[in-house]
């Protein structure tokens, strides 16, 4: 149990230092290992690889379709041309408004939020600019769009997130749809009220917009493809995936399809499409390899003789409610790693069968815990160490001072409060 405790302390602290999971995640299963009295070369090559490689074998082409749809999408000025067509539906007037939900509807349509982040900004700017607007909210802002309801409750998001707990627990990606409104609801609705009221309290303050020492892309006044054709592919994956049942990798790679054609003029010559194909594909590489590397990680652990009591303890801790313990177990251990996805795999992994186990016993259902691993693998996951935070503060040049409160109010505070939402309602019943 010590090296289980230090394992995940030395894996948390490492990261947060900056240091790739890559290879402190093994380091991490050596030192789990060696108090575990496992031998410790099987331990890497039997136990951390096999867990390691089994992610990849499992979620490998969805991670490489959608970073090359992502990338097809950034650098044909497809999402650019849409997030200016919400945000102009929508007003400048309701700049923070426009902003969040230009960063669902890109979210949900199968971009990758680190794609979302870079879209957002300028556009975010020349809103937040003619709004008067001060730029420390546009983090809390784009965060709010795309890095919580979207990412983990919305039903049928083709989000990662949403989609490893279909393997665990035999659901779909609309499971618990109930619940995954509620959610979704409470992380929107509060969302909204905390930065309209922190808005109003820099406006009060005599705090406006005030202009970066960089310059800032301005779409409003780039020529980008028309709006409507660049609607068409993430509503495609989004139909093939949610009304027509297709496995998302068939979804994702009809988007592709969609995409390339589409767009194929401003990808042309072959040369530059062949590039960005590289790109989004060479991309796709290092965000499977880091979450690979936590679950093996979350291999190790469970191979330690300690783990079976520690299993116990934590499915026990909360009485009879395998809901609770798995909202815990999956937000403590998302916080460790700072990854959403990779706290997620670890979690369920090593705990997803005994949990389902347990539910089924006690009547309840499936959905429901795949709703609630869900959404709570987004709550931790973005404290101050997080990669997607680290790189939306860098591109909107603001510090963890100026923005960060924003962020962890939006995308750790909202997001526990509707897991705890959600846990009370699905023990009552609700699906």
């Amino acid at each position: 149990m010590t090296g289980i405790i230090i394992g995940l302390f030395l894996l948390m602290l490492l990261t947060y230092f900056g240091m790739s999971i890559i290879w402190v995640a093994p380091l991490a299963s050596l030192v789990v290992a060696l108090f575990g009295g496992l031998e410790l070369l099987p331990s890497y090559t039997q136990s951390y690889m096999g867990g390691f490689a089994k992610y990849v074998l499992d979620w490998f082409p969805v991670f490489a379709l959608g970073a090359i749809f992502g990338k097809l999408m950034e650098v044909s000025g497809a999402a650019k041309s849409l997030a200016v067509w919400m945000s102009n539906l929508i007003g400048h007037k309701r700049a923070i408004l426009a902003v969040v939900v230009v960063g669902a509807f890109l979210t949900y349509g199968g971009i990758s939020l680190f794609v979302v982040v870079f879209v957002l900004y300028p556009m975010g700017m020349a809103l937040f600019r003619e709004a008067n607007i001060t730029r420390r909210l546009l983090p809390g802002a784009i965060s709010l769009g795309a890095f919580t309801f979207t990412m983990t409750a919305i039903p049928g998001t083709p989000q990662i997130q949403n989609l490893i707990p279909m393997k665990y627990f035999g659901t779909t990606q609309m499971a618990a749809p109930t619940l995954g409104i509620v959610a979704s609801l409470i992380m929107f609705v509060c969302g909204m009220l905390y930065l309209s009221y922190r808005a109003r309290v820099y406006a009060a303050a005599g705090v406006g917009f005030v202009e970066p020492e960089q310059e800032t892309e301005n779409l409003f006044s780039l020529k980008l493809p028309a709006w409507y054709l660049s609607f068409i592919p993430p509503t495609v994956i989004v139909l093939l995936f949610n009304i027509f049942e297709l496995d998302i990798v068939i979804a994702l790679s009809v988007g592709v399809l969609c995409a390339l054609l589409l767009f194929a003029k401003s990808l042309l010559p072959i040369n530059n499409m062949i590039k960005v194909l590289n790109s989004g594909a060479n991309s796709s590489l290092i965000a499977i390899i880091n979450t690979s590397a936590a679950v093996g990680f979350g291999s190790v652990v469970r191979d330690v003789p300690a783990f079976k009591g520690l299993a116990d303890s934590l499915v026990s801790l909360w009485g009879s409610s395998p809901l609770i313990s798995e909202g815990v177990s999956v937000t403590l251990l998302a916080g460790a790693t700072g990854s959403a996805s990779g706290g997620l795999g670890i979690a369920l992994e090593a705990l997803g069968a005994k949990y389902l186990e347990i539910a089924t016993s006690l009547g309840i259902s499936p959905e429901v815990l795949h709703r609630v691993a869900a959404v709570a693998c987004g709550g931790l996951d973005t404290l101050p160490h997080n990669g997607a935070v680290l790189t939306l503060l860098a591109v909107c040049a603001m510090s963890h001072k100026e923005s960060y409160m924003d962020i962890f109010v939006c995308c750790t505070v909202l997001p526990l409060l509707a897991l705890a939402a959600i846990i009370v309602l699905g023990s009552m019943g609700v699906v």
